[in-house]
């Protein structure tokens, strides 16, 4: 029993060792897919598995400091939108105290790409009395973005795409996009429109021709995939599900504005203009496809079976058009748009990834190989450099287990961080090796145990001041500084609590024979 109380810690490497070997072999163990093109459960970012990233601000101005109600909500909206050119109400934002972190009083967002000097006018002809105006969106505003391009791209079936913010010590805000073997062009269309999606009818009306939107995507609670065209439906279309309101409302504003007559029932093409009566779908502003109502949907809202079933058709020109409008319809509409122009995009090809892929590897051999040679140079005892080797490798296998089992997408950034974990492990081996070898016999248990208590103070030490260092930018997401700094804080912390008490006992049992 002594023995085990005395080498606990040896076994709790040897633990980590195998919950790590299951993590990196095991399928099915941990948080991350087993790789389909490899024999371990590890996951690749883009620097080794290719595609395409992009970081980009968010297109939007903020007023804080707003005294905003629920009384005065729609008003200021409203206010707003009316005063700034093109702008409508679904490119302003307004929030109450307290919804938006971090900021003083109520907030007004506009989503459009205008001045300083314009927001500031929009404001003053409202009568919006505010504290400041910035550039950018607030935190809400960028959660939202994240999400429904995430929901974009799960939509779209691009395997492995992740989303996420970053931000700089200056305060500016990037949203960034990362799709695994995916070109620049697949991805920028994702994300380059708000991907706002209306039904808009238009009829004859007083004066001219009238336009009123009669469906928006808040009215639908289900998106079918694409169908094909048929005999009733002769173009490709998305079936949708509505929401009892927006059925009731379509139903009533069909019914008003005569698309259920005789003379409305396809009526959209060989008659003037100003006597057609028309269902346009609209993505982010621009018409994307026409049609007349048929007579079977006219027969089902008057006869109240449309408002009952809430079942509805949107239609495309052509199949890749239907495609985007379902991706749009399911995910949402983006709150803003990504200022593409002022952001950055990177493509990384999967050939060139596997190449990074490679060269990874013959680093991280040749920095073992570095290693092995200096310490047997060093000490010439097998006894004390061989145990010190393979307690430096078994830190490299237990942060690759870690990030196996947590799904983690390594890149070039993290093998840095697991070859500098090599190098600082070993350094501290070294620093343990020495002051307990340095004043010659170290047959006593209790002159070993004095001498390398010594020594753990110093690595001790040494590996608070490097969790301090890295702190900041594993905190601050500064692109790939913050993996490196995340790999190398882990690998400290294992080897602190771990790793350099497991090679104390073992040096121990090796010099002492205890």
């Amino acid at each position: 029993m002594s023995a085990i109380r005395d080498n606990w810690r040896v076994g709790a490497l040897v633990i980590l060792l195998v919950a790590s070997s299951l993590a990196l072999f095991v399928p099915g163990v941990g948080l991350g897919e087993a790789a389909a093109d490899g024999p371990t459960n590890l996951q690749y970012g883009l620097d080794l598995s290719g595609g395409t990233r992009i970081q980009a601000p968010l297109v939007g101005w903020t007023a804080e400091g707003v005294d905003v109600t629920q009384d005065n909500r729609d008003q200021l909206r409203a206010a707003v939108a009316e005063n700034l050119d093109g702008a409508t109400q679904s490119d302003v934002a307004v929030r109450f105290d307290g919804e938006t972190p971090l900021s003083s009083g109520g907030t007004i967002e506009v989503f459009r790409d205008v001045s300083r000097s314009e927001f500031e006018a929009a404001l003053e002809a409202a009568g919006v009395d505010n504290s400041g105006v910035r550039e950018g969106v607030t935190q809400p505003t960028r959660d939202t973005t994240v999400d429904v391009i995430q929901r974009k791209i799960d939509a779209s079936g691009l395997a492995g795409g992740t989303v996420q913010t970053s931000s700089t010590p200056g305060g500016e805000y990037f949203v960034v996009v990362e799709v695994p073997n995916q070109n620049s062009s697949q991805v920028r269309s994702l994300v380059e429109t708000r991907g706002v999606v209306e039904m808009v009818a238009r009829f004859p009306g007083e004066g001219g021709v009238r336009n009123e939107t009669v469906l928006t995507q808040n009215d639908i609670t289900q998106v079918s995939p694409v169908q094909e065209p048929n005999r009733q439906i002769p173009a490709p279309h998305v079936p949708i599900s509505l929401t009892e309101d927006g059925a009731q409302r379509f139903a009533t504003s069909m019914r008003e504005n005569g698309f259920t007559t005789q003379q409305g029932v396809s009526a959209c093409s060989g008659t003037p203009p100003a006597q057609q009566y028309c269902l346009v779908t609209v993505l982010d502003g621009e018409p994307v496809y026409e049609a007349s109502m048929g007579p079977d949907l006219a027969r089902s809202i008057e006869s109240g079976d449309f408002v009952r079933d809430q079942s509805f058709v949107i239609t495309a020109t052509n199949r890749s058009d239907a495609a985007a409008l379902r991706i749009n319809l399911q995910a949402g509409a983006l709150p803003t748009s990504l200022d593409l122009e002022a952001g950055i995009s990177n493509f990384i090809a999967p050939a060139l990834a596997e190449n990074f892929k490679l060269y990874s590897l013959v680093t991280g051999i040749v920095a073992v190989l570095a290693v092995v040679v200096v310490v047997f140079f060093r000490y010439g005892d097998p006894k004390v450099a061989a145990p010190m080797v393979v307690t430096a490798l078994s830190e490299v296998a237990i942060l690759l287990g870690f990030a196996a089992a947590v799904g983690l997408a390594l890149d070039l950034s993290h093998i840095a961080g697991l070859i500098a974990v090599i190098g600082t492990g070993v350094d501290d081996l070294i620093i343990i090796a020495d002051e307990v070898m340095a004043e010659g016999d170290v047959s006593s248990g209790r002159v070993f145990r004095s001498r390398f208590r010594k020594a753990f103070w110093v690595i001790g030490a040494a590996a608070l001041t490097t969790i301090i260092a890295m702190s900041p930018l594993a905190v601050l997401q500064l692109g790939d500084l913050r993996g490196f700094a995340i790999i190398t804080i882990l690998g400290v912390v294992v080897g602190v609590l771990i790793t350099r008490p497991a090679y104390g006992d073992i040096l121990r049992a090796l010099l002492t024979g205890r």
